[in-house]
């Protein structure tokens, strides 16, 4: 659509235009009003802070299993892309299956982690989760449930990648495993 040029303004059109509005007296200029005053920050943990009962915060209780001890699992296999190991992290898959290895010894959890993922393949499961604690009544080997599990994933072709879990399903004593479609 062409744009058309803007009318041109003659005398003739500029007299008419005035007789038609009358006379113009000039306004006064008017100042902004004053801003309202920002409310004054207040102080709701101080407050929380000052109705706590003098040593409650010394008194909570402290569990050092809480802690997240010892090194994060994690492990991609040549081939595939890094971006989904930073979704494994990051807790994008769904874990649809998992399987505790607490209270075993070596070789009970080796054969019961091998029985799972064939069972987990067989039924086309592609995220799972293995918990192996995290080791802390260990001696001085360290975790290990948690280094057997590492070993063992490393080492299947059907493992696509794992990564220790989110804090909430786990943290550091357990591992989210990403397995072949």
């Amino acid at each position: 659509m062409k744009r058309r040029p803007p009318a041109t303004v003659n005398d003739e059109d500029s007299r008419l235009f005035r007789e038609a509005i009358g006379e113009v007296r000039q306004l006064d200029p008017v100042a902004p009003p004053p801003a309202s005053p920002k409310p004054e920050p207040h102080p709701y943990m101080l407050e929380a802070d000052e109705a706590a009962v003098p040593g409650e915060l010394l008194e909570i209780a402290f569990d050092p299993a809480l802690l997240e001890v010892g090194e994060e699992l994690s492990y991609l296999r040549e081939g595939y892309p890094p971006k989904l190991l930073r979704q494994l992290k990051r807790g994008q898959f769904s874990v649809q299956d998992d399987i505790d290895l607490h209270q075993m010894n070596a070789a009970a959890a080796q054969a019961t982690i091998a029985e799972f993922l064939v069972d987990a393949s067989r039924r086309g499961l592609r995220c799972v989760r293995i918990v192996h604690g995290k080791g802390l009544r260990s001696k001085a080997a360290g975790p290990v449930l948690k280094m057997l599990t590492d070993r063992l994933l490393r080492r299947r072709n059907d493992v696509i990648a794992f990564a220790s879990a989110r804090p909430a399903q786990g943290g550091t004593g357990a591992v989210v495993v990403l397995l072949k479609g």
